[in-house]
């Protein structure tokens, strides 16, 4: 896709933000770009990492969640503030990495379960038919006949068990199989799971006990008692992991996340500010420098093997209401080049929030009533009623984006949502003497924490 297609195609999910759209859209399209260089400079040519400054709920992670959707690449979201550097407790900043790694390989699995779901569910099929109706004897344990006539004798069994094993199929496929139950071998997830360090995991340590003590987590084989259909999906996967080539899978898993993941890093903020005091904070910086060597290019060791964090894409990014992004140390401000401001939200933002995106929110509550068979209608004025409100409750607390109109939506259809079994058939209108019965007692209240997020 074009820069320009990327960021038509980002408009039906997110308003507004049109520069950070388009420092998404130049970034993806340059991976593009790169891969279509000589091997050689291609090498060279680093991706440019984003810093993304402006306030909560105005629609950074959606635009890189929906960026990776668009690019099929694999992406994680990590919160800086959860991390600790070398030496305290916690999550060490390798770990998204892995994460990433983890998700890849789940990626790529689910697609290759895709392109053998028919191969697999027939051979389900067969061995649920076994299960039903064991294969007939072999030719040579049919008794003979008196007249010595042994092979039509055999043949008479073989097309006997053939044809009811048909029978049996279309009975299958018709459903008219489904109350009864088999007995098969189902294997039972390992749970176990123990850290030999605090806040280390089995990578940390260089050690995979799976591979040293594969029967500690490889679970065991329960005979179970299920229903036919129940089983024809457990078969089903089971064939399904048979066909599919697990090493080639972590392979291209790996190349993946080197050439096109993305890893998203929200509140980068919170660990802005340079070491210089005690307390909780003192570990801020170290996450930095921890955080530097894998934005810059390093080789992390995974389960899966090594992996290159050389061209996987960084977008950051914080509200930096209290820290500024030059309170970063230097190294890491110089490996996100491209920084964008998104605008906080208004009162217009908010209707194009609730009517136009694919997912808006008005169009979700609208067909939730509608299950019950019940028919909301919205006046514009109501809505322009709802983003008004939503805008001053933001002004007066604290600022939560679009975020706050998850919270005033419920609020107005609270009455609504609980009665709505009971008015199926009906029609309800919300307009703005709804909106302000429903609503106008949050902007009064002085206490508005009870609303808050």
């Amino acid at each position: 896709m074009t820069p320009r297609e990327i960021v038509a195609e980002l408009d039906k999910y997110v308003v507004g933000q049109g520069k950070a759209k388009r420092a998404m859209a130049i970034a993806l399209r340059n991976r593009h770009r790169r891969q279509r260089l000589p091997a050689e400079m291609a090498e060279d040519v680093a991706p440019k990492n984003i810093l993304m400054i402006g306030p909560t709920g105005v629609g950074k992670t959606e635009i890189a969640r929906r960026l990776a959707k668009l690019a099929q690449s694999p992406f994680v979201k990590v919160e800086a503030s959860k991390f600790t550097e070398v030496g305290y407790v916690g999550r060490d900043v390798e770990s998204m990495v892995r994460d990433l790694v983890e998700i890849a390989v789940k990626m790529l699995r689910d697609a290759r379960e895709t392109d053998v779901r028919e191969r697999a569910r027939q051979a389900a099929e067969e061995r649920l038919l076994d299960l039903l109706l064991p294969p007939s004897p072999a030719a040579s344990d049919v008794a003979p006949s008196p007249l010595g006539d042994h092979s039509t004798e055999a043949q008479l069994a073989r097309d006997h068990a053939t044809s009811t094993r048909e029978k049996l199929r279309e009975q299958l496929h018709a459903g008219k199989l489904d109350a009864r139950v088999v007995e098969i071998d189902v294997q039972q997830r390992s749970t176990s799971s123990f850290e030999l360090v605090s806040g280390s995991n089995i990578e940390e340590i260089g050690v995979n006990l799976r591979d040293m003590l594969p029967g500690m987590f490889q679970g065991r084989n329960k005979r179970r008692k299920i229903p036919v259909p129940e089983a024809l999906d457990v078969l089903a996967q089971e064939e399904a992991a048979k066909l599919i080539d697990m090493d080639g899978v972590t392979k291209s898993a790996i190349e993946r996340v080197e050439q096109s993941g993305i890893i998203f890093i929200d509140e980068i903020d919170k660990i802005a500010g340079r070491d210089g005091g005690n307390g909780p904070d003192i570990s801020r910086g170290g996450v930095q420098r921890d955080l530097l060597p894998i934005v810059e290019g390093t080789t992390v060791n995974t389960k899966h093997g090594m992996v290159k964090t050389d061209h996987i894409l960084f977008v950051a990014a914080g509200a930096f209401h209290v820290s500024k992004p030059s309170d970063l140390i230097p190294e890491l401000q110089g490996r996100f080049p491209i920084r964008v401001e998104l605008e906080a939200l208004g009162r217009d933002d908010f209707v194009r929030i609730l009517t136009e995106p694919k997912n808006a929110l008005i169009s979700q509550y609208i067909a939730l009533m509608a299950t019950e068979g019940l028919t909301l209608v919205f006046t514009d004025d109501a809505i322009g009623r709802v983003a008004e409100l939503a805008a001053v409750v933001n002004d007066r607390m604290e600022n939560i984006g679009a975020r706050r109109l998850h919270t005033m939506m419920e609020r107005l259809l609270d009455e609504v949502s609980f009665h709505a079994s009971e008015l199926s058939g009906q029609s309800i209108t919300i307009d703005t003497a709804y909106v302000d019965r429903m609503l106008a007692d949050i902007v009064k209240s002085d206490d508005l924490s009870r609303y808050i997020l």
